[in-house]
């Protein structure tokens, strides 16, 4: 640790990690950039340069993680990477910040929690909704009983997606359900304070997009106490995002619910037995705030609340969608007892920062 702040490498220099992780560092106090992995020269040359990193190539990832430069990584790299930069890593001692969805295989979460268990490193899934002031507002209110027993959910999100980028080339596992869905199932999950115990899905295509996956998914999940959810994800529309939970005595209605960005505040509206009030807490920097979190997990040696656990959770129901999709049958999923893990002290409300020029992100490397 430098100075009391916890020394980050970036895995991967694709578009999350340019526009949103590589700028939000700065907001925080507790955390800094050192380095640079990519394999390529031009984001190497700009970013190194930008930012004042050493750049790595992935073949010198190893040297990275034993140089003694860094405590942690931040790892962006396309989903059926996850496992082989995170293992290392974590067995090399360094603290792993790891993208959503944490792999792509419930096998593969379960390798990583079991590396992290061995090491004296930390592994953090990067849920940033769980620093962001209304996302959290939302999950107490449901906790608290405002809107009576929630009953049903429902969401959307999707995109305009080019049929280059690399996550329409690899599949299932780089497509719309886990790219985005996570985010729906991840919400619903702790809106509901609950965990699914079945899942059936259909999806369909948009004639001439050429994309390894199906294109558009719509997704129910079944949750004990007869609640029910449902949420459309989708890379050949144009973009848009919202959730809303119907309980007893009343609703919430959140949009945006999983955006980001220096004017993007999760607002919500909470209708409750016919009076309706709204709710915007303001944006915030989330991937600073996840950052910082993190970061003061590591300085104080605190367990991540986003653990290895929490990513296989999402995991195991993304697994059972595929199956759902791939047999046309409703697929039960292991009933578990919820975590209720999140808490109001996790909420950072770091000011925002204002995204660069991006360099070169419509590569088919993933990067």
């Amino acid at each position: 640790m430098a100075q009391g702040k916890v020394r980050y490498a970036v895995v991967g220099g694709g578009e999350i990690s340019q526009g949103a992780f590589m700028p939000g560092i700065k907001a925080s106090d507790n955390s800094e950039m050192t380095a640079l992995v990519t394999g390529d020269p031009k984001k190497a040359e700009v970013l190194g340069k930008r930012y004042n990193l050493k750049v790595y190539g992935y073949e010198e990832y190893e040297t990275l993680l034993n140089s003694g430069e860094i405590d942690a990584v931040y790892i962006a790299t396309p989903n059926f990477r996850h496992r082989q930069d995170t293992l290392p890593a974590l067995e090399a001692g360094i603290h792993v910040l790891l993208e959503k969805p944490m792999a792509t295989s419930v096998a593969d979460c379960e390798a990583m929690i079991e590396a992290a268990e061995r090491s004296s490193a930390k592994l953090m899934i990067a849920y940033r909704l769980h620093h962001e002031p209304g996302t959290l507002e939302m999950i107490q209110h449901m906790r608290e009983g405002t809107i009576g027993a929630p009953r049903t959910f429902s969401s959307q999100l999707t995109q305009d997606l080019n049929p280059k980028n690399h996550r329409a080339l690899h599949g299932y596992w780089a497509g719309p359900v886990p790219d985005m869905g996570a985010y729906p199932i991840n919400a619903v999950r702790h809106l509901f304070g609950a965990e699914p115990v079945e899942v059936s899905a259909m999806s369909d295509n948009k004639p001439g997009r050429d994309y390894t996956c199906d294109d558009s998914v719509t997704v129910s999940l079944r949750f004990p106490e007869g609640r029910l959810a449902q949420f459309f994800v989708s890379y050949a529309t144009s973009g848009h995002n919202h959730l809303s939970v119907v309980g007893e005595r009343g609703a919430l209605f959140a949009r945006p619910s999983y955006m980001f960005g220096p004017g993007v505040s999760i607002d919500y509206d909470l209708s409750v037995e016919g009076k309706t009030t709204a709710h915007s807490p303001g944006p915030v920097e989330q991937f600073g705030g996840q950052t910082d979190y993190f970061s003061h997990c590591i300085l104080n040696d605190i367990a991540p609340e986003a653990d290895g656990t929490e990513g296989l959770r999402d995991v195991r129901i993304l697994e059972a969608i595929e199956r759902a999709l791939e047999t046309g049958q409703p697929q039960s999923i292991e009933p578990l007892d919820y975590r209720e893990r999140i808490q109001p002290d996790q909420v950072r409300r770091l000011t925002p920062v204002e995204p660069p020029e991006v360099v070169s992100v419509e590569t088919i490397s993933g990067e």
